[in-house]
């Protein structure tokens, strides 16, 4: 950063830092600041230290929030007895985005990895199994992305699962929509076939 003065290139380094931001992306992202008004500064300065400060895990869903509980749980109308298990925050925000769900959520912060030292205890399970006895769950829908540690911690949900007063289902994993079957994998494929349903209204 030599050719820059110190504070800007202290502010490039820092950019760099974030993830997927290279070298040429944070000279673009400091220089860009530096030319735009003080507002944006300020603005931005003080949003990073809002969500510091502010932000922190729901009590019952582990979702990111800042009251505690976040909004969906605190919202009645969605206590309908569906509890969408997912992998993390983002994961909740696609869904809610779909419009599709209208019930609660459990965030496990993660899956199953052991060959990144991710167990049971580091995941939210104790806490699923404490709110189904405690909460009217009467539908577990396990929506945890197809990757091989996914598929191991739905297996491992679905056997924990088995006995328990709850349907457990799992959301629907296949040929995407516009997808060309031409240029889906074959596992995708296999999947779908596995999983097909009926045409029938």
């Amino acid at each position: 950063m030599g050719v820059y003065p110190p504070s800007l290139g202290r502010l490039i380094e820092q950019f760099s830092r974030l993830p997927g931001i290279g070298k040429k992306s944070a000279e673009r992202l400091a220089l860009y600041v530096l030319k735009s008004p003080r507002e944006l500064a300020d603005g931005l300065a003080q949003s990073l230290l809002e969500v510091k400060e502010r932000i922190r895990f729901c009590s019952i869903c582990f979702n990111l929030t800042d009251e505690d509980p976040c909004l969906i749980c605190s919202d009645q109308r969605r206590a309908n007895g569906r509890l969408c298990v997912i992998e993390g925050p983002g994961d909740q925000l696609a869904i809610e985005k779909s419009g599709a769900f209208k019930g609660r959520y459990h965030i496990l912060q993660g899956v199953l990895s052991p060959l990144d030292g991710i167990g049971i205890e580091n995941l939210r399970i104790a806490e699923l199994m404490s709110r189904l006895r405690n909460e009217n769950i009467k539908e577990v829908i396990l929506a945890i992305n197809p990757t091989v540690e996914g598929e191991a911690t739905v297996s491992y949900l679905a056997d924990l699962l088995k006995g328990k007063d709850v349907i457990v289902t799992r959301i629907a994993l296949g040929i995407p929509l516009g997808g060309d079957l031409k240029y889906i994998d074959s596992m995708t494929l296999k999947r779908s076939l596995e999983n097909r349903s009926s045409c029938a209204s």
